[in-house]
């Protein structure tokens, strides 16, 4: 796939998903992209209360709402501001237990058509190389969004 270029920087992104979205941060301030990068993104989850589960550790739907929110920023990163774009496929595989504590999911585009998009989420603990998940995601684009 050639080199994808991001047409949003990081603060346009948060922009948009803290106007268009500001329910991700009902809580509080918990979802923020951190880099964007020709074709992939980083986005970090800081958890509270609400993302954890019995025995201190975040729990699975606050990872996968990592996965999608991360894998969405990444492509209106590259696409624009469309707040359309719906996920039509996620799916995770939770690999290991996560430590309490601030989690980054790298997102990577894998196919960027005129209709859908394929993404790749990655989620660790930051500067582990340890997964505590992985997910795949397909996104709808609206007709002539790109």
């Amino acid at each position: 796939m050639p080199e994808l270029s991001p047409l949003l920087t990081v603060d346009d992104v948060n922009r948009f998903l803290d106007t268009d979205f500001p329910e991700l941060h009902a809580g509080g301030r918990v979802y923020g992209l951190t880099a964007v990068a020709p074709g992939e993104a980083t986005m970090r989850l800081v958890p509270h209360a609400a993302h954890l589960r019995p025995g201190g550790t975040v729990s699975g739907p606050a990872l996968f709402t990592l996965a999608d929110v991360c894998a969405y920023a990444t492509l209106i990163a590259h696409i624009g501001p469309v707040a359309l774009a719906v996920t039509t496929n996620l799916n995770i595989s939770f690999l290991r237990k996560p430590a309490l504590g601030p989690l980054d999911c790298r997102c990577r585009i894998l196919k960027l058509g005129r209709r859908l998009a394929v993404l790749t989420a990655e989620i660790a603990a930051p500067g582990d190389q340890n997964l505590v998940a992985h997910a795949t995601a397909t996104y709808s684009i609206p007709p002539g969004k790109k």
